[in-house]
């Protein structure tokens, strides 16, 4: 076991996390740090372990072969020892170049809405890098640009780039400010197509030797409303008609579904967006208002969660419900800030499904406001700078059901629906 193995583990792990210089790693970036790394090995490394690892912390001894094996799968390889065996094969260059680690299929919980909100407190984290300058690189001498070939889901995409003045071999397009959607790609070669199966208002990047280089705003919109099951690696898709009705949102199999396709012991999300379809609305003057009810609460889905998200230019709005009695597990996501139910008091996002939960939020003195139930249940700072809501949607733990829809740009009505 030696230091400068180390060393390239973790240059490796920081490339694929494009978080910029871990020398300006806050606490709360280690703390999210671990979630994924629990996410993609089931095995835990705490907080303080991981700052230790990253010399933030003062320590003498080396770190355990546990602790090496675990960052090792993290990174992309089969253990620690695979990892120093790929490493005196192919030298230093090519273990920097390792491909990005895939997401993981499995979750380490059954609420996948946590798992959700952990990828995007990475995606608040992109945003932070996406502010800060680089080091020092001639950002003229590449080109990166995009094309979507279709208006509705999936979607592929093609990227045009120009990395020929790279240094190195080390370019990577990466789809969103997520970090895991990387794809290694070559210097000589000048497109590449990746396809979305999931609309959004995403970051596309074009990282080089671990720095963004360039960066461009995408939209991947829907024609009308989606509606799919959360499912790895392409979502299952329904048919408008199976869930779009007159004066309700809702998927005609109710909570059959869920056995017809064996899903019974670990209950996974059914989602239904809407994104592009609107006229963006400021953020600095709406107002959001919806009524959902989770219809499910069998085995793994006893907490019924349940997300109301809008989806904006930047980062997004997420509003997230569960029964009274899991609301430690709740997270919610204002624009750039990440409010966690383990330190903060979300006790008012906890509902009784037996009946309709209205949500709202709105603009009001430079903050957010979030109601439940017309309560004023929790209010967040205003981004300081502008932000467009682009679409709406909805995350239902088994089933459910959304009416009452009605997004206001100042008095005026910007989207209705049910």
């Amino acid at each position: 076991m030696s230091t400068s193995d180390i060393r390239r583990l973790v240059t490796i792990i920081e490339q694929q996390l494009d978080w910029g210089d871990a020398a300006t790693w806050q606490s709360k970036d280690f703390e999210i740090l671990n979630q994924l790394i629990f996410d993609k090995t089931k095995i835990s490394l705490s907080a303080s372990t991981l700052r230790r690892v990253w010399g933030r912390v003062e320590y003498k001894n080396l770190p355990s072969g546990t602790t090496l094996d675990t960052l090792a799968m993290f990174a992309g390889f089969e253990n620690w020892r695979a990892f120093v065996r790929s490493n005196s094969h192919r030298g230093k260059s090519a273990a920097v170049s390792q491909p990005m680690v895939k997401p993981a299929v499995g979750r380490p919980k059954f609420n996948s809405i946590i798992a959700t909100t952990l990828v995007l407190a990475v995606i608040l984290i992109g945003i932070y890098f996406t502010e800060r300058p680089r080091a020092s690189i001639n950002t003229n001498n590449y080109k990166f640009s995009s094309k979507r070939l279709t208006g509705s889901i999936p979607n592929s995409v093609i990227f045009s780039y120009d990395a020929t003045a790279s240094p190195t071999d080390s370019i990577y397009i990466q789809q969103s400010w997520d970090p895991r959607t990387k794809t290694l790609v070559s210097k000589n070669l000048h497109q590449h197509t990746s396809v979305y199966y999931e609309p959004g208002f995403y970051q596309a990047k074009l990282v080089v030797g671990g720095k963004t280089v360039k960066q461009h705003k995408l939209m991947i919109p829907t024609d009308g409303w989606l509606g799919l099951v959360e499912n790895k690696p392409v979502p299952v898709y329904f048919k408008q008609a199976d869930f779009v009705g007159k004066e309700v949102m809702r998927l005609n199999a109710g909570a059959g579904w869920i056995k017809n396709v064996g899903f019974a012991a670990q209950v996974p999300f059914i989602k239904y967006y809407n994104v592009g379809n609107f006229a963006p609305v400021p953020l600095t003057d709406f107002s959001y208002s919806v009524r959902v009810k989770n219809e499910y609460s069998e085995g793994s889905a006893a907490c019924q969660f349940a997300s109301v998200s809008l989806i904006t230019d930047s980062g997004p709005i997420i509003i997230q419900l569960s029964t009274k009695g899991c609301v430690s597990e709740l997270n919610m996501i204002n624009v750039n800030l990440l409010i966690s139910g383990k330190n903060v008091d979300l006790s008012g996002f906890g509902v009784d499904f037996s009946d309709w939960a209205l949500v709202s939020c709105k603009s009001a003195g430079g903050k957010i406001q979030y109601y439940v139930n017309n309560k004023l249940v929790y209010e967040a700072p205003m981004p300081s700078y502008k932000v467009k809501i682009v679409g709406i949607g909805f995350a239902f733990q088994g089933a459910g059901a959304v009416k009452n829809i009605e997004l206001k740009n100042g008095g005026k009505l910007g989207f209705a629906a049910f």
